[in-house]
Order: C-alpha cells, then sequence, then structure tokens
C-alpha cells in the first residue's frame, strides 16, 4: 500500500512542472480576444524559473504520515509517527518538487512601437536574437512570437 502512495505521489509531481512554452495555449484561451502590440528585442537573457506548486509538500506529507503510522504498538505512537512523517514526507516532497519543476528559460525586454519597455519571460525555445521584431500577445500568459509583417 505505501509503495502505491509513493508511486502517485511521484506521479503528481510529474505533472507539476508549468508549461512555459509561447507555442501552448490552455483550454480555456481558446476563443479568448487579447491585445497584441508590436516591438523590437533590445535584451535577451537565459533565466531560471522555479515552477513549484505546494503539491509536492502536500503529497509528501500524505505519504509520510500514512508511512509513519505504521510505525509502534499503540495509538500514542501511530499519532507520533503520523506527525512525523508528514512533517519530514512534506519537507521531502517540496524538495523534490522544487528541483524536479524548476526549468531553463528565455527573460526578453521590448521596446514597444510607442516606445514602452516591457519584460516578459517564456520557455527557452523559440529564442528570439536582439533587433528581432515579435508582437506581444496580452493574455494569461503573455508571450512573445515574430512578427509575420516583416
Amino acid at each position: 500500500m505505501n509503495r502505491i502512495m509513493v508511486l502517485f505521489a511521484l506521479i503528481l509531481l510529474l505533472g507539476c512542472t508549468p508549461n512555459v512554452s509561447p507555442n501552448s495555449y490552455s483550454v480555456g484561451s481558446v476563443g479568448e480576444v487579447n491585445r497584441t502590440v508590436a516591438g523590437t528585442i533590445i535584451s535577451a537573457r537565459s533565466v531560471k524559473i522555479d515552477g513549484t506548486s505546494g503539491l509536492g509538500a502536500a503529497s509528501g506529507a500524505a505519504v509520510g504520515a500514512t508511512a509513519g503510522s505504521a510505525l509502534g504498538g499503540g495509538v500514542r505512537s501511530n499519532i507520533v509517527g503520523a506527525v512525523g512523517g508528514a512533517v519530514i514526507g512534506g519537507v521531502a516532497g517540496a524538495l523534490a518538487e522544487n528541483s524536479m519543476t524548476k526549468q531553463v528559460g528565455m527573460e526578453y525586454v521590448i521596446q514597444t512601437e510607442n516606445g514602452n519597455l516591457m519584460t516578459l519571460v517564456q520557455g527557452e525555445t523559440p529564442a528570439y536574437a536582439v533587433g528581432a521584431k515579435v508582437l506581444i500577445l496580452y493574455g494569461s500568459p503573455s508571450r512573445i512570437i515574430p512578427d509575420p509583417r516583416v
């Protein structure tokens, strides 16, 4: 039983990695109209993206509590084992989630046609060079794409 819970927790953690690709849309954004602004990339640099959701800590705590409650021979020792297992499992789950969901992305500073500066972080592909003409698509998440008019 404990092995099944550990496997379930690992599967949940693997699903926690956020999608930072500008080429993916969520179902909820289909059919939404978003504002689009043209601009030019004036700075591009690689950045680390930490993607934690808290699900790792919760999963780890649940698995730890289940495993810890099996320790001991009485009700009190089972309770102490469950609490200790939940704390240790929660910390271990949070650490595992943090290391499994780290990604590399790109930070772009874009100057719009009216002179405003905007900064946007997205996945590392596709990469845009300084001087590239792009369109900034407002939304959740916002993203940049190549300007097809160029």
